[in-house]
């Protein structure tokens, strides 16, 4: 029995191989092509250290000067000693270069849908002839057609042969006058992926998602595999805009509620007409601060670069050393 696993580096790349029953990490890498810095391959000189981020695993032996009863807490492992119990996760702070590693791949699918949501966000759908595997929260860079022009957007479901994403609409952008005037069901898209080190990690505390406009895609992928693999530790998602007409997947947001226990939403919107009868403003106005001064958290923000360090900051105000920060800035093309 083969499990997969996935290698993710510093520099955004991730490479999957299978590996399999009782086999060596590291061996199963060097057999795919994955060349690991290493050195003594006896759990003594740390050379192959990285980061479990899912899935179980055991490792035969690690010297305690390779390795220290709090790296070994928070999932650091020695690839010549590890052996994976179930499909895993693993990141390595360096860049995927030093492996010898191939790039990113390049991915033909055709276009199955497109839905203007609104003025500035449509949905897009991209129907691929073999499945592509990536880490929720990772994104692809997607060819415009009749251009030279790439984007990058981030995948807003779990891994297979559909893709979704959300674009986010400019006046005048290369990928938003394409999807306005030109974009077809049936057309074909190239594509390079999976890309990003922002990706869901092993859950074992809560988690706070947090999205805005747009960074909403990166964690419906996360969701999407919460929902189907199952979570028992509560999952607040908040959700904030401009407008409500800026809003989508709302459906598909609730539904989480049924199939992820102890999932709760928020939306905020931070220009709304009179009639709108939600929260409004900025969503650090709106955090439930009293559950992350209780116990430690993770929290996963995709949006704008303002949002972000805005959250930063407000986590820094209100002292929450134990909320670990995971983030993705995106910054539109204006072009």
């Amino acid at each position: 029995m083969n499990h997969k696993v996935a290698f993710s580096f510093a520099d955004g790349k991730t490479l999957f191989f299978p590996v399999g029953a009782n086999e060596i990490l590291l061996d199963a890498a060097l057999r795919n092509g994955i060349k690991i810095p290493l050195d003594c391959r006896e759990g003594v000189c740390g050379t192959c250290q990285g980061r479990c981020e899912s899935g179980d695993y055991s490792q035969d032996y690690v010297d305690e000067e390779a390795l220290s009863s709090l790296d070994l807490q928070q999932r650091k492992m020695l690839s010549c000693q590890t052996r994976v119990k179930s499909d895993a996760t693993f990141y390595f702070d360096f860049d995927s270069s030093l492996c010898n590693a191939p790039g990113p791949v390049q991915v033909r699918g055709m276009v199955s849908a497109v839905q203007l949501v609104s003025a500035g966000t449509a949905i897009l759908q991209v129907q691929l002839e073999q499945a592509l595997d990536f880490l929720p929260g990772q994104y692809a860079r997607l060819s415009v057609p009749g251009t030279q022009s790439w984007r990058a957007y981030s995948f807003a479901n779990r891994p297979g042969h559909q893709l979704q994403f959300l674009i986010r609409l400019l006046p005048d952008g290369v990928m938003s006058n394409y999807i306005r005037e030109r974009c077809q069901v049936g057309d074909e898209l190239v594509m390079e992926a999976p890309l990003g080190a922002f990706y869901l990690r092993h859950v074992g505390r809560p988690l706070v998602l947090v999205a805005g406009g747009t960074g909403l895609s990166a964690l419906l992928g996360m969701l999407d595999e919460l929902a189907a693999n199952g979570c028992d530790r509560p999952v607040h998602l908040y959700y904030g805009v401009r407008g409500a007409e800026d809003l989508c997947e709302t459906a598909r947001i609730q539904g989480y509620a049924t199939k992820i226990a102890g999932f709760r939403y928020t939306e905020v919107l931070s220009a709304p007409s009179e009639g709108w009868p939600g929260k409004r403003g900025y969503l650090t106005e709106h955090f439930d601060l009293a559950p992350l001064r209780d116990g430690p958290a993770d929290m996963y923000v995709c949006g704008p670069p303002p949002m972000v360090e805005s959250i930063q900051q407000w986590l820094a105000d209100q002292a929450l050393d134990g909320v670990q920060l995971y983030y993705e800035k995106f910054t539109q093309s204006n072009i």
